[in-house]
Formats: C-alpha cells, sequence, structure tokens
C-alpha cells in the first residue's frame, strides 16, 4: 500500500469523509466537525492517506508542528473494515518521516484509550491525560522521540 498526499479537491473530499465516518461519525457529530482551521491550504499542516483499490480512503492522520522540536500527529483514522492490515502504522511513520524532516525532534499525539497499545507498539509513552471529547471520549497524551 503507497501512503500519498491527497492533492486534488476529490481526493481530500475522500479523505476528510474517511475522518468524518471514523471519528466523528460514531459521536452524531456533523459533517465539518472533522476539520480544523489547520486543514487550509497555507496551514504548514501535513496530510497522509492511503487510498483503497475503489479510490476510497481506507486511513488517513495529519502532522502538525506545534514548535520547532515538537510535532503533533491529529485525526488518525483507518477504515473499521481494514483494520489489522498495518495501514495505521504505515501512516504515523510517514507522518514521522515529515516531522524529522521538519526538524522536529519529537512527536505528540492524544490517543482514544483503546488506540493506547497500538501506539505504545510504535514506541510511544503515555506522559499524560489527554482531552475529553464529546463528554465522554477520554485520550491520554503520548510522545516519542524522533
Amino acid at each position: 500500500m503507497e501512503v500519498t498526499s491527497p492533492r486534488t479537491a476529490e481526493e481530500f473530499e475522500r479523505y476528510f469523509a474517511l475522518r468524518w465516518q471514523v471519528l466523528r461519525d460514531p459521536f452524531q457529530q456533523p459533517r465539518g466537525s472533522e476539520r480544523d482551521d489547520l486543514d487550509r491550504p497555507g496551514s504548514g499542516t501535513e496530510h497522509a492517506v492511503i487510498f483503497g483499490d475503489s479510490g476510497e480512503a481506507i486511513a488517513a492522520g495529519r502532522i502538525q508542528l506545534n514548535s520547532p522540536e515538537e510535532a503533533q500527529i491529529r485525526y488518525m483514522a483507518v477504515a473499521e473494515s481494514r483494520r489489522g492490515e498495518g495501514l495505521g502504522r504505515l501512516i504515523v511513520r510517514r507522518l514521522e518521516e515529515i516531522a524529522r524532516q521538519r526538524g522536529a525532534k519529537y512527536a505528540v499525539l492524544n490517543a482514544r484509550d483503546e488506540a493506547v497499545g497500538f501506539y505504545r507498539a510504535l514506541g510511544y509513552i503515555v506522559v499524560g491525560v489527554g482531552p475529553t471529547i464529546f463528554g465522554s471520549v477520554t485520550h491520554s497524551r503520548m510522545q516519542r522521540l524522533l
């Protein structure tokens, strides 16, 4: 599977559709809630996506620099039907590569409780309590040296 960056408006729509489907729809959040101000062109974020054989986005994530040393991985999503295939690992490793190229020394992320084990297997450690979203979805703040 190839990790790419969405380039066209159509590719971005498929990318955002996956983010909404995995990260927001299960919590009855509206379309558009899967995006933030840093998703606009020129914001300095980078997006990574894997498209399936029929062109649908099956794995996605974003990296942003919070400071020259700190990169943050956000909006990680893997289609439920494709979990366990290593797609999330491919996305994380690509985002880390981008962060290193930009000079970041470490990466942080807020992992939902059910994803902590996945990130631990990739070398991340829990460094604190993350946010609670939608009133009930708790996160752990995790970090890894790059």
